[in-house]
């Protein structure tokens, strides 16, 4: 964006502005209003706001109640949830079980990336118009924990207005849902304007208690660093979400601000196109696929200088790892599944050399340019790395709004990217993003299409295992499995500072997403 359009904006902006108004920013938009169409943090965190699920994260990260007050396992494939009284849409109609039977079913269409886990909470049953009961065909011990990321919408507003099931996201499809919404949530979606602000207020028949004293808040997307951290320096944007690692030493040396610090749950790593016989985009001696070959996965990992990222690129906000897994306890803070393969370019040039690639290759790395933490200055950096062992890539950097849907598509041959959010378990990253590709949502994130048979049985194992310490081993088997095939190389989990004027007053989140009706605002 422009910098008078953007000064523009924010001079507008600032309109709106009064003691219980915050005005946040961060370096890329929400992708859609329709809550099932994608699984992004940015875009879940913004329709967090408007949406609500049955159960909720609290302060702690501890599962609690939401739209549902509480829930019992009445045997190993039957859970009962009891809804909340007295809860209204925003339109204000009713909220009953038939409106969670018919999310569930919407949340299960092909086109809603949480399918995989909407399959797992089981088939949902309306017994009375506040309980539901979910028929699971195989145990699940973490059901309160998947609800957490299953949005309730109304069956009467998505009928009423033809969104019944999601919008395809991966072919840019439009529909009503996609602009406009209807939640239960604290606050209500006044007007969106993709790429330039999307304006929220408080919703005054919400069925919780609000903790902070925020009315109103107005996100705007700004995607330059400088020009993001100059207009929170200046006062024209009160919340930044993603300020640049390199200036977050100034920002705390300014009187008027303030920066918090926390770990993210969520790990950035590499993926390769396992699948295709010959590369999508890349030049190959022989037409082969590189990356099928657990050499050459190996060769890229050893050329990768990870503490050269972290000190001069991430400036010391990045944690290096070489698990699999958003957060060290889905690994059950085990040692030997963090560690790394070492920095090693001879090692990485006798594994080319072994598959073949003395020589090299070229390929194209698929990156988003305002997703993740100096995202495509990451993919920059693995390429001129990556250069030393005569690998050759183009980096082909683009905003998230094209980059998912490519991906999801498979339409990639090597690519950036990262996966986490509230839930620290490793189901979060086994199921979607390790497995194989299979039905009902399974491997819906594994972009490569890799394939580790002897992993895969390990995983499907552990999702149904009910006894915590066998559970556990499966776990560590699975994850040590695919560590030794490569299936993904791990780079680092993010370091987030959140940075804000004092006035602001909220708690910080491992999930890297703000809970507005948190928000406190002093005079």
């Amino acid at each position: 964006m422009h910098r008078l359009a953007i000064a523009a904006l924010l001079t507008l902006a600032s309109t709106l502005s009064s003691a219980q108004t915050l005005r946040w920013s961060s370096q890329g938009d929400l992708q859609t209003t329709d809550p099932h169409s994608q699984n992004e943090v940015m875009t879940n965190s913004l329709n967090g706001q408007v949406y609500e699920s049955l159960t909720r994260r609290q302060k702690d990260g501890v599962v609690g109640p939401a739209l549902a007050t509480e829930w019992t396992q009445v045997t190993p494939l039957i859970w009962r949830f009891k809804l909340r009284p007295n809860v209204k849409f925003h339109d204000g109609t009713a909220f009953t079980a038939d409106d969670v039977v018919f999310s569930m079913q919407r949340l299960r269409d092909p086109n809603a990336p949480q399918r995989v886990y909407a399959n797992a909470v089981g088939i949902p049953k309306a017994i009375d118009p506040l309980t539901v009961i979910f028929t699971l065909d195989k145990p699940n011990p973490i059901v309160p924990e998947m609800m957490t990321t299953l949005f309730i919408m109304s069956k009467h507003w998505c009928e009423q207005n033809r969104v019944t099931r999601p919008l395809d996201f991966k072919k840019q499809e439009e529909s009503y849902a996609s602009q406009n919404a209807n939640g239960t949530g604290p606050f209500i979606l006044v007007s969106r304007q993709p790429g330039v602000k999307t304006v929220y207020k408080r919703n005054p028949n919400w069925w919780n208690k609000f903790e902070g004293n925020l009315q109103e808040f107005v996100y705007m997307p700004i995607s330059n660093d400088a020009t993001r951290t100059a207009a929170l320096i200046s006062g024209e944007i009160d919340f930044v979400i993603d300020p640049p690692p390199r200036d977050i030493a100034r920002l705390r040396t300014l009187p008027q601000l303030k920066v918090m610090d926390g770990e993210e749950n969520r790990l950035i790593y590499v993926g390769m196109d396992q699948t295709r016989d010959k590369l999508l985009y890349g030049n190959v001696p022989g037409d082969k696929n590189p990356f099928k070959d657990v050499r050459v996965r190996r060769a890229l990992y050893h050329a990768i200088d990870i503490e050269a990222i972290k000190t001069k690129l991430m400036s010391g906000y990045s944690l290096p790892t070489g698990g699999l897994t958003p957060s060290v306890r889905g690994a059950y803070n085990d040692p030997k599944l963090e560690t790394r393969l070492p920095f090693d370019l001879a090692q990485s040039r006798k594994l080319l050399a072994e598959a073949g690639y003395a020589d090299g290759f070229e390929v194209t790395m698929d990156c988003p340019n305002n997703r993740y933490i100096n995202d495509e200055r990451l993919c920059i950096a693995l390429a001129s790395m990556w250069a030393q062992v005569k690998v050759r890539v183009k980096v082909n950097a683009m905003p998230r709004t094209l980059f998912f849907p490519k991906v999801e598509k498979f339409d990639t041959s090597l690519y950036l990217a990262g996966w986490g959010g509230g839930t620290t378990d490793a189901e979060v990253m086994l199921t979607p993003v390790l497995r194989n590709r299979g039905e009902q949502g399974v491997g819906v994130g594994n972009y490569g299409g890799s394939i580790n048979n002897e992993a895969d049985a390990l995983a499907a194992a552990s999702t149904v295992e009910t006894d915590p310490k066998k559970r556990e081993g499966l776990v560590k088997a699975a994850l040590q499995s695919f560590r030794e095939q490569v299936n993904l190389i791990p780079l680092h989990r993010q370091v987030i500072p959140w940075a804000m004027k004092r006035e602001v007053s909220l708690p910080h989140s491992p999930a890297n997403w703000a809970s507005m009706d948190w928000v406190t605002i002093s005079k």
